[in-house]
């Protein structure tokens, strides 16, 4: 069972936390990703929640699941990588989406969650280091652009911890529980999203460069760099991550549009 990576997470306290978010953030429909042994579904289905969709790549989990949740729950088992996924059909309205994620594949997923069209709200683990990254600000330790990627497309709140003696077998590192919101406003529309991607990615692709550095490296023009900086109060100087989100988009904005 440890072939995909699996810690199964078993503190009652820690899945009754997860539960409660997600019932308190309750879409029109739900799909959990990687359930495992149905931790987070079994307390889903006693909750109240029918009718949703389960994503699960391990062959024998789905057939654990196909054996021990109740049909009348009208639980969907739809064996596959969530990452290979069709959004369109599994969440063609809005939709929450919960899971323990694998710790490997975390960022992916959320990149892919936060990207869906439909997407309105989702409740997350992930290795507390990753998860202290999403959350940081311009200047603080580990930001990049995965905080600029994830704090741009929702509001991120801190829900619990979990220790490793909370996952069987337990994990070498402890984890954390995120919960993410659309935000009433997309900054950048979501058929520009690459363009912007790809800027942000360019700064800080090199460590200890200055953005002006970056971005001359990648092909973007040095005049318009300059000029773009200059208009946009950013200093000649500065660094990756003295920038907060909402200033590249700013920045890409002047740059690329």
């Amino acid at each position: 069972m440890q072939k995909y990576g699996q810690h199964f997470l078993i503190n009652e306290n820690v899945i009754n936390q997860i539960i409660d978010a997600a019932l308190l953030l309750k879409s029109e429909n739900l799909v959990e990703i990687g359930p495992g042994k149905g931790a987070l579904t079994k307390r889903l289905i006693d909750r109240g929640c029918k009718n949703f969709t389960v994503v699960e790549i391990d062959p024998e989990m789905e057939s654990y699941l196909q054996k021990t949740l109740p049909k009348t729950a009208g639980v969907s088992i739809l064996r596959q990588n969530f990452l290979q996924a069709d959004l369109e059909k599994l969440a063609p309205r809005p939709t929450l989406f919960v899971s323990n994620l694998p710790y490997i594949d975390a960022a992916d997923i959320l990149d892919k969650v936060l990207g869906c069209p439909h997407f309105q709200t989702a409740v997350f683990m992930f290795q507390k280091e990753q998860a202290q990254r999403i959350r940081a600000r311009a200047c603080e330790e580990g930001y990049g652009p995965l905080s600029v990627f994830s704090q741009l497309r929702a509001q991120i709140s801190p829900i619990c911890k979990a220790g490793r003696g909370c996952f069987n077998p337990p994990p070498k590192v402890e984890s954390m529980v995120l919960a993410f919101m659309r935000p009433g406003t997309r900054l950048v529309p979501a058929e520009k999203w690459p363009s912007f991607k790809k800027l942000v990615s360019v700064a800080f692709l090199h460590k200890r460069k200055t953005l002006f550095n970056s971005w001359s490296l990648a092909g973007y023009d040095k005049q318009k760099i300059t000029d773009v900086l200059a208009v946009c109060k950013v200093k000649p100087t500065a660094r990756p991550e003295e920038i907060p989100p909402a200033k590249y988009v700013e920045l890409w904005q002047k740059l690329c549009c």
